[in-house]
């Protein structure tokens, strides 16, 4: 007897992010059988069928209307830009209502991106720990304060409840729905099929911008740019209260005022951001950065930036520094 394909209904609303709305389609797609039956349907829905705007300059014209999320076995809410959801932390009732029977009967629910406002606009995630795109966290938090929100990390998996990151990191998720489902040799399949590693290493922290550091004329400025010129030497509280010609109480306490951290948190920061630039701009040794960001050892490397962005200092140079001696496409 042939197995039903699973079930999956991505419900797009007004302002819905493009890939995010290809993305369960094309990876889903890619998971089938070794006959090649498609272990997976997926369809789009829409509130009352009606077309929405997309932020990629077209329209969704969906074939369904909420009411596929009563059949779905998985519900993908793709994220947005905009709208309600993310400017008050509201979502239309009809949506809201049709999210929560779905999950009381059992379906899966799944976020990309900012789909998560959707599933806590819903109330679907208060009590959850849950992940969003790192840019719009702040804003998250103020809106969904029930939410045991972590933007350090790709995706989550919390009681039939699954949020993810920004944009690309829905494919993670999508991976391991199929991994979490049929096993790691689908999941490698269909990731090979998008021209995807199976599993990233690490979380979004190793993503987040680094702004540019401004430098006012006053404070601690000038003695935290003196510092930075100097993260390959051993440099001490009194030292950097020294230079600014304070006592070291008086400087902790401007310091912290500027910087909302410790002197020596800040340097930590300062010294791991600069060993992430070094991996990536380099070709210099694990150990040669280590030394030169001020950390001394390659251990004491490995263990500060596996604590800030949660990989060691090869997987993180894997990731921004590929050498594209060959390229090989994977068997369609």
């Amino acid at each position: 007897m042939t197995a039903v394909p699973h079930r999956i209904a991505v419900l797009a609303l007004d302002e819905v992010v493009g890939l995010d709305l290809g993305t369960p389609a094309q990876v889903f797609g890619t998971a089938r059988t070794d006959d090649r039956r498609s272990l997976y349907t997926v369809d789009t829905c829409t509130p009352g069928g009606r077309p929405v705007r997309s932020t990629a300059g077209f329209r969704v014209l969906p074939d369904h209307d909420l009411d596929l999320l009563a059949t779905a076995d998985t519900v993908v809410v793709p994220g947005l830009h905009g709208g309600p959801p993310m400017t008050d932390g509201t979502v239309e009732p009809a949506v809201a209502g049709a999210l929560r029977s779905a999950h009381r009967r059992g379906a899966r629910v799944m976020s990309i991106c900012t789909g998560a406002f959707v599933l806590a606009a819903a109330g679907l995630l208060d009590g959850h720990r849950a992940t969003t795109h790192w840019a719009y966290a702040d804003r998250f938090r103020r809106l969904f304060p029930d939410v045991d929100l972590d933007p350090d990390v790709l995706f989550i998996d919390s009681d039939r409840v699954l949020t993810s990151a920004g944009v690309a990191a829905g494919i993670d998720l999508c991976l391991h729905v199929i991994r979490t489902d049929h096993g790691s040799e689908v999941a490698n399949r269909s990731a090979r099929r998008c021209v995807m590693p199976p599993w990233r290493d690490g979380g979004q922290a190793q993503y987040i911008e680094r702004p540019v550091p401004r430098t006012p004329a006053s404070g601690t400025a000038a003695t935290r740019e003196w510092a930075r010129q100097r993260l390959h030497e051993p440099v001490a509280l009194r030292e950097l209260a020294a230079h600014a010609r304070m006592s070291v109480r008086t400087f902790t306490r401007h310091f912290r005022s500027e910087t909302g951290l410790s002197p020596a948190q800040w340097l930590l920061r300062q010294r791991t951001d600069h060993a992430r630039l070094l991996l990536e701009t380099t070709d210099l040794s694990v150990d040669q950065v280590a030394r030169q960001a001020g950390f001394g050892t390659t251990a004491a490397l490995r263990q500060h930036l596996h604590t800030r962005i949660g990989v060691s200092p090869s997987a993180y140079r894997r990731t921004f520094r590929h050498t594209p001696d060959v390229v090989r496409h994977p068997d369609a």
